[in-house]
C-alpha cells in the first residue's frame, strides 16, 4: 500500500500563498483575518518545513526566492482544486440548489421566460440565477454553470454551443401603423434606437455600419438614444419609441407575440453566440447535468423554429 508523503500544516501553504500574492505580511494578515506576527509565525514553519528559505527581505520589500517561485503556481493550482472540491461536496449535500450566472438581456429576454419549464420537469432541483455581465470565477466554488456571449474561446471549462446570434431591424407595429418602413431609405422617418452594450463583437454592425452596407444615404446613424443592455433597446422599441437594430434570439419573442415587427427582413449574421460553459467536475453533479440537457434542448428546439420561419417566409 502506497504511504503518502507527510503535507505541512494546511494554515502555513495558506499563509504563504497569501503572503506571496501580496508580496506583504500585513496584507495576508488582513486577508486571512490574523495578525502579521501570525503569519510570520507560519511562514517560518514553512521554512523550517521545506529546509530553505522562501522569501527575500530587501530595503524595497519582500522578494520570493527561486524555490518559492517554482512552488507557487502548482501550490494555487492545489487551492483552487480543493475550493473545486469543497464545493462539489457542498452541492452534492445540497443536491436542491443549482447556481447559475448569465448575461442579463439574455436571462431576462431568453432564459427566465423558459425556466418555468425547468423548474415543472425538475421540481427537487432550486435554480439561483444571477444576471451579470461579469466573467465568473469557477474556482470560487460558487457558482455551478454559466450561460456566456462571446467566441467560444474559454480554456479550461467544457463548452457547448446554444444559440447563434444575428440581427435585425425591428419596431413596433403601432409605430409602423403612423409611419410605415418598407424599405432601408424610410429610415430617414424614423428614430432610431441604439444597442450599446458591452459585447466587444466587432462583426456586430451598429446603425451607421447596417445603413452603409446597404448604400442607404440621407439617414445619420449616429442619432437616436442609446441602451446599455440588449434587452432595454428591444423594451424601448415594443414601447413604440423608435426602430432597433436588435438581437433578433433576444427579441424573438416579443415577435412571436406580435409586440414587435420585423418591417425589413434582412438578419445580419455576428459571430458571437451563447455558450454554457461549467468546469469539467461540475459535470458530474446531478442538478448540472440536468440543466444542460434542458437548455440544449429549448436551444436546439429555438433554432429549429427559427429555421422553419426563415424557410417558410423564403429568407
Amino acid at each position: 500500500m502506497e504511504t503518502r508523503r507527510r503535507l505541512p500544516p494546511l494554515n502555513a501553504l495558506r499563509a504563504f500563498e497569501a503572503a506571496a500574492r501580496h508580496l506583504n505580511f500585513s496584507r495576508a494578515a488582513d486577508e486571512l483575518s490574523v495578525t502579521p506576527g501570525a503569519v510570520s509565525q507560519q511562514i517560518q514553519n514553512l521554512e523550517d518545513y521545506v529546509g530553505a528559505a522562501l522569501f527575500k527581505r530587501t530595503p524595497k520589500g519582500l522578494l520570493l526566492t527561486d524555490a518559492a517561485q517554482t512552488a507557487l503556481p502548482a501550490l494555487r493550482e492545489a487551492f483552487d482544486r480543493l475550493a473545486e472540491a469543497s464545493s462539489l461536496l457542498t452541492a452534492a449535500v445540497d443536491g436542491r440548489r443549482l447556481t447559475l450566472t448569465a448575461p442579463p438581456s439574455f436571462a431576462a429576454k431568453w432564459l427566465v421566460p423558459r425556466l418555468k419549464r425547468f423548474e415543472q420537469a425538475y421540481p427537487q432541483i432550486d435554480v439561483w440565477l444571477s444576471a451579470d455581465m461579469d466573467i465568473v470565477d469557477f474556482a470560487s466554488g460558487e457558482v455551478d454553470v454559466a450561460v456566456r456571449y462571446g467566441a467560444g474561446r474559454y480554456p479550461g471549462l467544457e463548452i457547448l454551443r446554444l444559440l447563434k446570434e444575428t440581427v435585425i431591424p425591428v419596431a413596433s407595429p403601432a409605430l409602423l401603423a403612423a409611419t410605415p418602413l418598407r424599405e432601408p431609405a424610410d429610415l430617414a422617418r424614423h428614430t432610431l434606437l441604439h444597442d450599446g452594450s458591452p459585447d466587444a463583437d466587432e462583426s456586430c454592425p451598429d446603425w451607421s455600419m447596417w445603413l452603409a452596407a446597404r448604400g442607404v444615404k440621407g439617414v445619420d446613424g449616429s442619432r437616436g438614444p442609446r441602451f446599455n443592455q440588449s434587452s432595454l433597446v428591444i423594451e424601448a422599441a415594443v414601447g413604440g419609441r423608435g426602430v432597433a437594430l436588435a438581437k433578433r434570439t433576444l427579441a424573438q419573442d416579443d415577435l412571436d407575440a406580435g409586440r414587435l415587427v420585423a418591417p425589413i427582413e434582412i438578419a445580419t449574421a455576428v459571430d458571437f453566440a451563447y455558450y454554457v460553459v461549467h468546469p469539467k467536475a461540475k459535470g458530474r453533479l446531478p442538478q448540472v447535468k440536468a440543466f444542460v440537457a434542458w437548455i440544449t434542448g429549448e436551444a436546439a428546439a429555438h433554432e429549429a423554429a427559427l429555421a422553419a420561419m426563415d424557410f417558410g417566409a423564403g429568407i
